[in-house]
């Protein structure tokens, strides 16, 4: 049953419950000398049109016409006490929601609730329904005003700041829903809780519609970490790496795709062909055909004005990666006897991308302990992508986490820590 059903049932239910006692001791108090009268009466008069064993049967029979004509008499009625508008609201009240018409409802609930009558919990569960029903009547600014009047009257403030949050983004306030977004997420994260993918993309949302590229990212880590998509992975790493300054993309784009080609299920038809022409570039012909391969069963290359170029390209990564197979091993004493760990490094990662991953692993720690590299960070960088690609979670980790340096390896490597963590 959804929130407001459930404000209408209640209030209606706690209108209807103005008892027949209650009235009927206001009616006996006033045959009392009129200087004795208590303040809490309602005229007989009065009462006969409210009278409770009245209403009930009319509001059961849905006889809301009825229900309707007492209530307008009764506010017809001259100089009401304090307590007999009390008693006509409430009334008022329980036909709005009987009937959905908020033009009677919303009203005699403001009304009931400034009246000064309700005590605690009630006070509080009548300013919530309140709150409500100006959010599901799209009235943001009131639904804010009488959610914060809830958070300060009640015990449990927490409880409406996720229709607080929402009024504020729906009302066009993006920078007060960032605002109180961030607090209440970082709020269930140290509760050792998964926020909500739901606030998570407020939070995205929100921080984009303020320019906020910073906030932005950080939502859109969070929502990677917990609710990992091809949408959101390609997001992260075109804004968390390749889009950010001092980004070297002649030597890790390559390592952008690799990791995308790792988290997605289908990448972009032109990714795929990037992917294949980089490896070939750097002489991996085994990398191109699997990327190659891949576009293929994803059902995105070999169609279309391309299609001849995507089947030229796979035919050449195909006898790179022939050609490679044969040859690979002869080149392992070259690699050893040079004065860099350069060629030990590439070694590994052809290996690597032949599925000999241990191998390949032994090759690329060889030439990071041989030094004299050019780029040592994305020398680690393909160390811990071999060794995730032969099984060793634990140790790629702890090999991602070393890579510090700038130009994307960094950004990268934590984002493989992200992905592993998710296995």
């Amino acid at each position: 049953m959804s929130q407001l059903r459930l404000a209408r049932l209640c209030l209606m239910l706690a209108a209807v419950g103005l008892s027949a006692p209650a009235l009927t001791t206001a009616v006996h108090a006033q045959e009392k000398p009129a200087a004795a009268a208590p303040a809490d009466t309602v005229r007989p008069e009065l009462f006969k049109l409210l009278d409770p064993a009245a209403i009930k049967p009319l509001m059961d029979a849905k006889n809301y016409a009825e229900v309707q004509n007492r209530v307008q008499q009764a506010e017809a009625f001259p100089n009401r006490t304090p307590y007999e508008d009390y008693v006509v609201n409430r009334m008022k009240l329980s036909l709005g929601s009987a009937t959905n018409n908020n033009a009677i409802a919303m009203p005699a609930l403001e009304a009931v609730i400034n009246s000064g009558r309700l005590q605690g919990q009630e006070q509080a569960d009548f300013i919530l329904a309140l709150g409500n029903m100006h959010y599901n009547a799209k009235d943001y600014t009131k639904a804010i005003e009488w959610f914060k009047r809830y958070q300060k009257e009640s015990a449990t403030p927490e409880k409406v700041t996720p229709s607080l949050i929402r009024a504020h983004y729906l009302g066009g306030d993006f920078a007060s829903a960032k605002a109180a977004l961030l607090p209440a997420i970082e709020a269930t994260e140290k509760a050792g809780q998964k926020p909500s993918e739901e606030d998570l993309r407020l939070l995205a949302s929100s921080a984009n519609k303020v320019k906020d590229d910073a906030g932005y990212l950080t939502a859109l880590e969070k929502l990677v970490a917990h609710y990992p998509n091809d949408d959101f992975w390609t997001d992260v790493l075109n804004r968390g790496v390749a889009r950010k300054s001092g980004f070297d993309a002649q030597t890790n784009m390559i390592n952008v795709y690799r990791l995308e080609a790792a988290t997605v299920k289908k990448m972009a038809p032109e990714e795929y062909v990037d992917l294949a022409e980089l490896a070939l570039r750097d002489g991996f012909p085994s990398e191109a055909k699997k990327a190659m391969d891949a576009g293929y069963a994803a059902g995105v290359l070999g169609q279309g004005s391309n299609a001849k170029a995507h089947a030229a390209l796979r035919d050449k990564a195909t006898k790179g990666a022939a050609d490679d197979a044969k040859s690979i091993a002869a080149g392992e004493a070259s690699a050893a006897k040079a004065k860099t760990g350069a060629g030990l490094v590439n070694l590994g990662w052809a290996y690597a991308t032949m599925d000999q991953g241990d191998k390949g692993v032994g090759f690329i720690q060889q030439g990071i302990a041989k030094g004299g590299l050019k780029n040592p960070e994305e020398a680690k960088l393909r160390l811990g992508m071999a060794q995730a690609l032969a099984g060793k979670k634990a140790e790629a980790i702890q090999t991602f986490q070393t890579v510090k340096g700038g130009g994307g390896a960094g950004d990268l490597a934590k984002y493989w820590i992200v992905h592993l963590n998710q296995k």
